[in-house]
């Protein structure tokens, strides 16, 4: 099994901005933990971060017939991202909405996501976790 994680917007700073919501860890060390869990179980990663919505929007696309499913955790992009939001619909990859945070005891902004309707599903609230949730949502 072959899994994209794709990060978004401002998610490059991981471990640097707001501790208290996201921790501690860089992306880097985070990806490497998911890389090597997936590993363990018998699956392949490639991971990619951007902070343009072109861009998270051709990986998308360019996921097709390459990868059995996608983790995305399009940050702030989750909010508003209709350019998003039909990449998902338009491919047959599979997608898993993530957030290391409880969006829903946030911001008010922060709890509705135009993306979760044409993803696979959607986890949140558990910090790294919540990807190593997803790719076992894959792996089952």
């Amino acid at each position: 099994m072959k899994i994209l994680v794709l990060n978004g917007v401002n998610l490059n700073l991981t471990g640097r901005r707001e501790k208290g919501v996201y921790g501690s860890e860089t992306l880097e060390k985070i990806n490497k933990e998911i890389a090597a869990y997936a590993a363990k179980r018998g699956a392949e990663t490639q991971f990619y971060q951007s902070n343009l919505e072109g861009e998270l929007c051709t990986a998308i696309h360019e996921a097709e017939g390459k990868f059995d499913g996608i983790i995305l955790n399009a940050g702030a992009f989750t909010h508003y991202s209709y350019a998003l939001r039909d990449a998902i619909a338009a491919v047959t990859v599979p997608v898993v909405e993530v957030h290391m945070s409880n969006v829903h005891a946030r911001e008010e902004f922060r709890r509705n996501s135009v993306l979760t309707p044409v993803c696979r599903g959607e986890i949140l609230g558990f910090g790294k976790n919540s990807y190593i949730l997803a790719l076992e949502s894959f792996l089952l």
